[in-house]
């Protein structure tokens, strides 16, 4: 019976595949032994959230999560750092600027504890590399109008041509191109650095990133103006010049803080999980592409989040012509595996995604996120622990 249902499951993965894609799979080949900065082996992840999961609110649930991570395969942990405006590590930075050092649901009976160093210090036990994702990147709240940081910044808030806040699926946003912006975010990651034996920091589809709709502040006109004989942006916010112009501003910021990191601490990953391409460009400012070819990314996660193996597959294969050749090493592809209010996909299609990652050459991946893991634990073993 087990035999009969693996020939099925070949019988529908060839079906669903159709034909092979030789350019694909000859352009992971070409660079097969070569990894991101301080790996010898493909990454194999999982985002950690303190969103629907429990783990970082306990030592306890650290550790069941590290020992659960090794007992997968899984050799890196993109553990949240940043998000609703708060930290999970004890940040000077946020104790200055809000009085908030940690994000007090972590520490109730405020005891001291850092889940950041905590974390770390477990996973490097067993091998497993940290990297310090900022979630929350440029958005300063949620459903909030702004929350603390515009309420006390007002002059930091992202505007749209309508002259409101700019504010896209719920979140708030600070003006990603406004220098003081730029310097609170970079101080965050900056500060993590420095402070902790990190393996790595990450931004996703917030760091770097604006909503498109936003940049009609008076600074970054001005600063368009100054660019552009006094014109004033255009009122079609995806206008292409006018998406170019701010998305090569971010490009400027990140290029810095990549700068930044790696004086720090060479040996330091900058990791990026960005929306899929064009897309993220358009919506989000995000050219991703260009931080592959202008060198100041290590790794590229893509949030290759699609429900279905069709869309996948064709969604795949359109990132991976954005990837030239000589950095697909880099390429480890997101893949959605559990969401608030989003049925989780069936063993079959995970089993599916992995498969086809393989079949182009691709050879891990990383999960959102680490709760939907146990869904999964026998799929992702096969695949793994037989490297």
């Amino acid at each position: 019976m087990k035999h009969f249902c693996h020939l099925l499951f070949t019988i529908f993965f060839s079906i669903l595949t159709g034909c092979s894609t030789p350019d694909h799979t000859a352009r992971r080949e070409e660079e097969q032994l070569k990894f991101p900065i301080g790996y010898d082996e493909p990454v194999r992840g999982t985002w950690l959230t303190n969103i629907a999961s429990d783990a970082l609110f306990s030592f306890e649930g650290i550790k069941d999560a590290v020992a659960y991570s090794k007992e997968l395969g899984l050799n890196t942990l993109f553990v949240v750092t940043w998000n609703d405006a708060l930290t999970i590590y004890r940040s000077r930075t946020m104790e200055d600027f809000l009085g908030v050092a940690l994000d007090p649901k972590l520490d109730p009976n405020n005891n001291g504890r850092d889940p950041l160093s905590e974390l770390i210090e477990e996973a490097h036990k067993e091998g497993i590399k940290v990297i310090a994702w900022f979630e929350f990147g440029f958005s300063s709240s949620y459903k909030q109008q702004g929350g603390p940081i515009l309420e006390k910044k007002p002059n930091w808030s992202c505007i749209t041509s309508s002259g409101e806040l700019c504010v896209k699926n719920g979140f708030d946003w600070m003006n990603a191109l406004h220098p003081e912006v730029q310097e609170f975010i970079s101080s965050l990651v900056l500060e993590v650095v420095d402070k902790y034996d990190i393996d790595g920091i990450q931004g996703d589809d917030r760091l770097p990133a604006m909503p498109s709709s936003g940049g009609y502040d008076s600074l970054t006109v001005a600063m368009y103006q100054q660019e552009h004989d006094g014109r004033l942006p255009p009122e079609d916010y995806k206008n292409e010049a006018w998406v170019d112009w701010r998305a090569k501003k971010l490009n400027t910021y990140l290029n810095q803080l990549y700068k930044d990191v790696k004086e720090r601490k060479p040996d330091c990953i900058v990791s990026m999980a960005p929306s899929i391409y064009p897309w993220s460009k358009v919506e989000y400012l995000q050219d991703w592409p260009s931080w592959l070819e202008g060198g100041y990314v290590d790794m590229i996660c893509p949030q290759v989040y699609r429900k279905d193996s069709v869309s996948y597959k064709r969604t795949l294969e359109a990132t991976i012509d954005y990837v030239d050749s000589a950095h697909m090493y880099l390429f480890y592809p997101g893949i959605l595996i559990k969401a608030t209010g989003v049925l989780s996909p069936s063993k079959a299609l995970v089993q599916y995604k992995i498969a086809l990652n393989r079949q182009y050459g691709i050879p891990g991946e990383v999960f959102f996120y680490y709760e939907g893991l146990t869904l999964y634990d026998k799929e992702i073993k096969a695949s793994y622990l037989s490297m």
